[in-house]
């Protein structure tokens, strides 16, 4: 079982996110009574991980945390040995006492091509949507943020996260809940407001854009990052099936079409900062995640498809403000 305790504690002496306390305990004791096949195995393998105090923590360059006096070899064995029972570990990489959990994303790439076009997050309250298992928060919170707080449904990546919250020192600074955006209610309580690799998953696009400015402050700060196509403002892709092989894929706008999209749901000062191709080198198999990636996804006779025909995938980053 989760104790959310702290959390409860942190936004009652928020004043902005107070009241938050009238949804949050019902729906996370709901969570806490739904079943998952896993979850206990995982919880016990993250009972017997140890507390950690690091006698060094480096979030500013990487995640990485470490000790003057190195751990005894069967420890650091033992210790390895618990986090690939968290397997797969699609999200990182992260360095944990020398063990390289090498992970199938380099999300520290996509963490090197956002921070140049966002504001400082010094001293900022922070929501990542859609956080996996919190590796960008920690770069969050090596940047100066106040609080982070994350939101993802995967029980999973709430196991990943506390295990790497655990060996770092149990840091209070950032949290993960196990929620959707659409069970948060309108806080308008975040000074930034993360959306990485969600957009695509959501049914409705331009519900998800109005979820996340109705978590901002006035003059707050959303930064969106998702798949999008090549085009004019009028370009968008929906796959009838599946795209890379993944099934609950729903709409890829161009960058253009995506910055009308956010103006039109009342975001102004819209910026396309960045496209990228991904590369087979940000996102592949490795040791900490071994199921397919996106060498497997890609057409071997033509890269620059997917196996479905699709244009391959191609990542956009826009930078909005709330009025």
């Amino acid at each position: 079982m989760f104790n959310f305790a702290n959390f409860y504690q942190l936004i009652a002496q928020d004043t902005r996110l107070q009241p938050w306390l009238n949804t949050l305990p019902q729906q996370l004791t709901d969570w806490q009574n739904a079943e998952h096949g896993d979850f206990a195995r995982w919880v016990r393998a993250l009972n017997k991980i140890p507390e950690g105090s690091p006698d060094t923590v480096d979030l500013k360059t990487k995640v990485d945390l470490s000790n003057s006096e190195p751990m005894h070899q069967g420890e650091l064995k033992k210790l390895e040995n618990l986090l690939r029972t968290f397997h797969p570990w699609r999200k990182g990489p992260y360095h944990v006492h020398g063990i390289h959990i090498d992970t199938e994303w380099r999300s520290d790439w996509k963490w090197d091509r956002v921070l140049p076009h966002i504001s400082p997050l010094e001293n900022r309250s922070v929501l990542d949507v859609g956080c996996g298992n919190g590796y960008h928060m920690w770069r969050m919170l090596g940047e100066g943020a106040r609080l982070c707080v994350g939101i993802d449904p995967s029980h999973l990546f709430l196991v990943q996260f506390e295990a790497i919250r655990k060996l770092m020192g149990d840091d209070q600074r950032a949290h993960l809940l196990p929620l959707g955006i659409e069970q948060l209610p309108k806080l308008e309580a975040f000074d930034t407001v993360f959306s990485m690799g969600v957009l695509y998953h959501r049914r409705s696009p331009l519900d998800h854009l109005i979820q996340l400015k109705d978590q901002l402050v006035s003059g707050g700060e959303l930064i969106l990052e998702t798949l999008v196509i090549e085009g004019d403002e009028n370009a968008v892709l929906v796959p009838v099936d599946r795209y890379a092989q993944m099934r609950n894929v729903y709409f890829f706008p161009s960058a253009k079409a995506l910055k009308v999209w956010l103006e039109q749901v009342g975001f102004e000062n819209v910026r396309i900062v960045d496209e990228n191709t991904t590369s087979i080198g940000e996102q592949r198999t490795t040791q900490w995640m071994t199921h397919n990636s996106l060498p497997d996804y890609l057409d071997p006779n033509d890269p620059s498809r997917t196996v479905e025909g699709h244009p391959a995938p191609r990542r956009a980053i826009l930078v909005a403000n709330k009025p």
